[in-house]
């Protein structure tokens, strides 16, 4: 292995100032442990570090990509749990994942489900540990309640629906196109509605008997912040993880109402949060509902897969809001012996 790697750089802006140049290999701190990767993938943040918005944790790598999939090719000091070199593995990343090597720590790594393919692997880490964390951690759901997933289609979207059925929630999505609500109710969802056509609030309402919902999961911020408030139930818990529709908020009796129904507002990020609190989360996740993937219960619901070449088209498709789960990276090919 030679001491430099390709990697996606960027210049503040837009989609047309990301490249692949040649970066140093990353050198291990300790319990780091150095992948070589073989599929990444784009989320949100990465779009949004990309326009210079949402800078990486102090002291962490400030190549793009919050997740990779791949081999472990180097184990760092102090690693003592049981991974070894060459099992294929998954990881949860505060940076650096759009390359071809990258350093993780071992408690952010998970198996890559048997018989599974990196690419595939490659949509799981990022938006299913957010929804995972969304719905259970933060969220606190319960069986039977009823759960308002905005950005339906999205790979957060997609993931909580199907948490949500395998659970014993009920999903009810956001989204705006009806291909996108129809996908939904294919992998779960009880019901549907198009933003760009109607209100969702009085739907939502209808669908629930007048009750409302009992959680909302909202990426999107300012411009729904009317339509959820009349949407959630009493005593409800709704949970901001994104503001995609803006970070400010109409006039209105919204505290009013706040305070009438009880309602408990929450907001919640991945990124930033504490090696111990995301290694919590991974041994949940990987306890409870890792091994849905491998029996074929969970499935990752990808889009479009590019080459790293390719991504300057990556971030254009994201912005674009028209894809159906995730952008998947290939990095490198992948070789059957490594199946």
């Amino acid at each position: 292995m030679s001491g430099t790697m390709r990697a996606v750089n960027f210049e503040p802006g837009g989609p047309e100032n990301l490249r692949i140049g040649s970066v140093p290999v990353p050198k291990l701190r300790e319990k780091e442990v150095l992948l070589k990767v073989y599929a990444t993938a784009i989320n949100r943040a990465d779009t949004l570090q990309r326009k210079g918005l949402y800078p990486p944790p102090p002291g962490e790598s400030d190549i793009l990509g919050l997740e990779a999939v791949g081999i472990v090719e180097k184990l760092g000091s102090g690693c003592v749990k049981t991974w070894k070199i060459g099992d294929r593995v998954m990881a949860l990343l505060p940076g650096g994942g759009n390359a071809e090597f990258v350093a993780s720590r071992e408690e952010l790594l998970m198996p890559v489900p048997d018989n599974m393919e990196f690419n595939q692997a490659a949509a799981i880490p990022e938006v299913w540990l957010t929804a995972f964390q969304l719905l259970f951690l933060v969220g606190k759901v319960k069986k039977n309640d009823t759960v308002l997933i905005h950005a339906g289609g999205s790979g957060v979207g997609t993931a909580a629906v199907q948490l949500c059925r395998q659970f014993g929630a009920r999903a009810i999505v956001v989204a705006g196109s009806q291909e996108k609500i129809d996908f939904a109710k294919s992998l779960g969802a009880e019901e549907g509605f198009n933003y760009k056509e109607s209100m969702f609030e009085p739907k939502v309402l209808k669908h629930t008997d007048g009750k409302g919902v009992d959680l909302i999961l909202d990426c999107v911020g300012g411009s729904f912040f009317s339509q959820n408030i009349n949407s959630i139930a009493t005593e409800g818990t709704w949970v901001v993880y994104g503001l995609m529709g803006g970070r400010t908020i109409d006039t209105g009796d919204h505290l009013g109402k706040i305070l009438q129904k009880r309602i408990t507002i929450v907001g919640s990020t991945l990124r930033a949060r504490s090696i111990q609190y995301k290694e919590s989360l991974i041994a949940e996740f990987t306890q409870q509902a890792l091994p849905h993937f491998s029996s074929g219960e969970f499935r990752p619901i990808i889009d479009t897969t590019l080459p790293l070449d390719s991504i300057q088209e990556a971030h254009t498709l994201m912005e674009s809001n028209k894809t159906t789960g995730k952008i998947v990276l290939q990095v490198r090919d992948q070789v059957k012996d490594e199946l």
